[in-house]
């Protein structure tokens, strides 16, 4: 079973999508000034999603304190 919680906040995948649409770019001879804009918005996109997910998980494994009973 695939955990996508641990691979969207992996910055090996961020930084593999990044050389991938980077190489596809570049290949089309797109000029470089888009391409830095796309590397900037697949980066800020990925930091996004990676701190909301950490955030999430932190949030969902919280142990709710319990008061203390008298004894």
């Amino acid at each position: 079973m695939i955990n996508w919680k641990q691979k969207l906040t992996s910055r090996k995948l961020w930084a593999a999508i990044a050389g991938f649409v980077v190489a596809v770019l570049a290949f089309f001879a797109v000029d470089e000034e888009t391409i830095v804009r796309v590397t900037a918005l697949i980066t800020a996109g990925s930091t996004m999603i990676a701190y909301i997910i950490g955030e999430g998980l932190v949030y969902a494994n919280r142990i709710p304190e319990e008061p203390e009973q008298p004894p």
